[in-house]
């Protein structure tokens, strides 16, 4: 098999359903960052190596199934619901599954390519386990669709830009669901949440007060049009702030956990750790290294 993104098959088959590439047009290019390829692809068992590009971040998600990421001498286990970029830049890695997968990914491109894979909680120098939102696996496939349906051309450009941005704003809780907006109930409660930076501890029944619905009812209208239960929707926005503010604003773990709602610094780790994959701590440390190796690489190229 050849492909975008993965070069060869080291003793393995693989049933690429989907791929296809954008070419951007120019109001797209001004904006500074764009979609550049989309696919998704079935695997047996095997290892699959990776092939590496300059210019491009890949948001890489297992829809099903399990893998295992190698990526320069590390293993990053990945299941299904899990999502990781991997970085720009001549990296040696590649995908091994032990039976079955199904995957998907899109290619990110620009100079302003790296500020939106920030915004969407990764590290810009290696690959950070992360969970995706249900809304943001649907519009990724939507994405693979239109991208098939048009490729190499620039005639679905800006509808390829929405989506890139609506899984932007799924990833920082905005209102954007399964369908492109959430109901007004359901809207109302999700910038609640959003008001005070996730500060607030809501519980099911104060959130159903804000929609005005009964709890139950409530209930099973979020996980309809998010794709997630309340409660873990809120996990994950509190995560995703507590990152923000350990990276860009210099908190402390302690400060950070404050901030996200959760005063016993213990309870905020263990939480950040069960979501993120790694330690607040550990997260800071590797969020200081310096990433102008890819990004001069990336430069180099142009």
């Amino acid at each position: 098999m050849a492909s975008y993104l993965f070069t060869e098959i080291d003793g393995a088959s693989a049933a690429l359903t989907a791929e296809g590439w954008h070419k951007p047009g120019s109001l797209t290019k001004a904006s500074g960052a764009w979609i550049h390829a989309a696919g998704t692809a079935a695997f047996s068992a095997g290892a699959y190596p990776i092939t590496s590009h300059e210019q491009q971040w890949v948001w890489f998600a297992v829809e099903a199934g399990e893998v295992v990421l190698h990526w320069e001498g590390n293993e990053l286990p990945l299941k299904g619901g899990d999502t990781c970029f991997l970085p720009a830049g001549e990296k040696s890695a590649r995908l091994t599954v032990s039976d079955q997968a199904h995957c998907v990914w899109v290619a990110l491109e620009g100079p302003l390519a790296p500020m939106v894979v920030r915004k969407m909680g990764a590290l810009l120098h290696m690959p950070l386990r992360q969970g995706a939102l249900p809304s943001q696996m649907y519009l990724a496939k939507q994405i693979v669709q239109v991208m098939v349906r048009h490729s190499g051309t620039a005639d679905a450009t800006y509808q390829l830009q929405h989506l890139m941005y609506g899984m932007l704003a799924s990833h920082w809780g905005q209102p954007v669901a399964m369908d492109a907006m959430l109901s007004h109930e359901i809207a109302k409660v999700v910038d609640a949440l959003r008001a005070n930076q996730y500060r607030d501890n809501f519980s099911l029944a104060e959130m159903a007060a804000i929609s005005r619905m009964p709890m139950e009812t409530f209930r099973k209208r979020f996980v309809s049009e998010v794709g997630m239960p309340p409660l873990a929707y809120v996990l994950h926005c509190k995560m995703e702030r507590a990152k923000e503010l350990l990276r860009e604003e210099g908190h402390t773990v302690r400060q950070a956990g404050i901030e996200v709602g959760m005063q016993d610094p213990y309870h905020f780790s263990k939480q950040f750790k069960n979501i993120v994959g790694i330690s607040p701590s550990a997260f800071m440390k590797q969020a200081a290294k310096p990433d102008a190796t890819i990004r001069g690489s990336a430069a180099a190229k142009k």
